[in-house]
């Protein structure tokens, strides 16, 4: 779980968190816009409608495996009727249910909901309170992909920003003058995996290996850290290059280096603001 954001709708706050890559709004929040002294009573109220219980019933059988809907019939046929009421923590524990999560916490608890029931549960609340809502919303996504899309950026060009001193550097040193057996990009691969070796204690094939889903490579995965003390290895390594000193003996160096400069920048403000 994500640390919880807000966004303010007609001057109401409303709290937000992912979970598992998915966006979470809280209906306590929301409730206020009708009660704002017993927001859990507007929720409870919700439940009890029978369009409700199918609503729930069907979003998670379209995406919780595990929802049980053998004890979700029981809640089904007796929904609507004058005696009955459900709590979203009994709906949790008796059905599995994801879509709706109870969090405990004097400022930060109440019952949050997948947004896809959020914005049905604000539709019962006011329509026009949920255009608002998800015009809020939408802009703090817009927002979110747009830094996101800055940090994917820097980190690719710091990837790149010392790529022709270190490829320079293995032509003048390693590769012969005339190529006869080894290939060129079999020395800058092997090169590239020392690096990898330094810095991530794995080579990109033992990479693919262990994440065989993935696309990419393993600096398409790394932290903006991590791809800083990269682009500083690939300077020292092409200086040690010139040096004549041997593979194995740089490897050591440039894993000492690595350690120390982690050490050194990881929590630095300057690249939280990248995040």
């Amino acid at each position: 779980m994500q640390k919880n954001k807000k966004i303010e709708v007609k001057g109401l706050g409303i709290s937000l968190f992912q979970k598992n890559n998915d966006d979470y709004i809280s209906l306590t929040d929301i409730a206020r816009y009708k009660n704002q002294f017993e927001p859990k009573d507007i929720v409870k109220n919700w439940m009890r409608s029978k369009s409700t219980i199918e609503f729930l019933g069907l979003w998670e059988k379209l995406n919780n495996p595990v929802f049980k809907g053998v004890e979700f019939d029981p809640f089904k046929n007796e929904a609507g009727s004058n005696s009955f009421v459900l709590s979203p923590q009994r709906w949790i524990e008796k059905t599995g249910a994801i879509g709706l999560i109870s969090k405990s916490g004097r400022y930060s608890g109440g019952t949050f909901a997948h947004k896809d029931i959020a914005f049905e549960f604000t539709s019962w609340i006011s329509p026009e309170f949920k255009l608002y809502l998800i015009k809020e919303f939408q802009r703090l996504k817009e927002a979110e992909n747009q830094k996101s899309s800055l940090s994917w950026d820097v980190k690719r060009e710091l990837a790149k920003v010392n790529y022709k001193i270190h490829t320079d550097a293995i032509k003048q040193n390693l590769i012969p003058l005339k190529i006869a057996r080894i290939p060129d990009k079999f020395v800058y691969a092997s090169e590239g995996d020392l690096l990898n070796k330094a810095l991530f204690n794995m080579t990109a094939k033992e990479w693919r290996g262990q994440n065989p889903e993935k696309e990419g490579n393993i600096r398409d995965y790394s932290t903006i850290e991590q791809l800083v003390v990269f682009s500083n290895l690939e300077s020292m390594n092409a200086e040690l290059i010139k040096q004549g000193i041997e593979p194995e003996q740089r490897l050591l160096k440039l894993n000492k280096i690595a350690i120390d400069q982690m050490k050194s920048i990881l929590g630095h403000p300057a690249l939280k603001k990248l995040k």
